[in-house]
């Protein structure tokens, strides 16, 4: 049986780990738990976060609404919980048309390497 180099490996990440991946600082995931009810990671008894991979997609969400966007916490808050599916589907349109962007990009700088 071949291994799935899709599969995710890991159940839990660190707030560490998650503030890296959006490039964001462990305080604001943390202030962000507490405006957001929909982050609930997981707590192990001496209060150390674990991140599953549904918190990540909750906070990817809500920092696509308010770093990409720019929306104002009460709205991104609204913008959640009255149209969560619409929300989700714009932003993998925009992080696949981002992925498209940096392909084109580096054929170009290789293309230009060639000439």
């Amino acid at each position: 049986m071949a291994l799935n180099p899709n599969k995710e490996l890991k159940l839990y990440y660190s707030i560490g780990e998650v503030a890296e991946m959006l490039g964001v600082s462990e305080t604001l995931l943390r202030y962000w738990e507490k405006e957001f009810p929909t982050i609930t990671p997981k707590k192990t008894g001496r209060n150390i976060r674990q991140y599953s991979q549904e918190d990540i997609e909750q906070v990817r969400l809500i920092h696509h609404l308010v770093k990409v966007k720019g929306m104002k916490l009460a709205a991104a808050r609204k913008a959640l919980r009255n149209s969560k599916g619409e929300v989700e589907r714009n932003m993998e349109i925009v992080s696949r048309l981002q992925a498209v962007r940096e392909e084109l990009m580096q054929i170009k700088k290789e293309l230009d390497g060639l000439v």
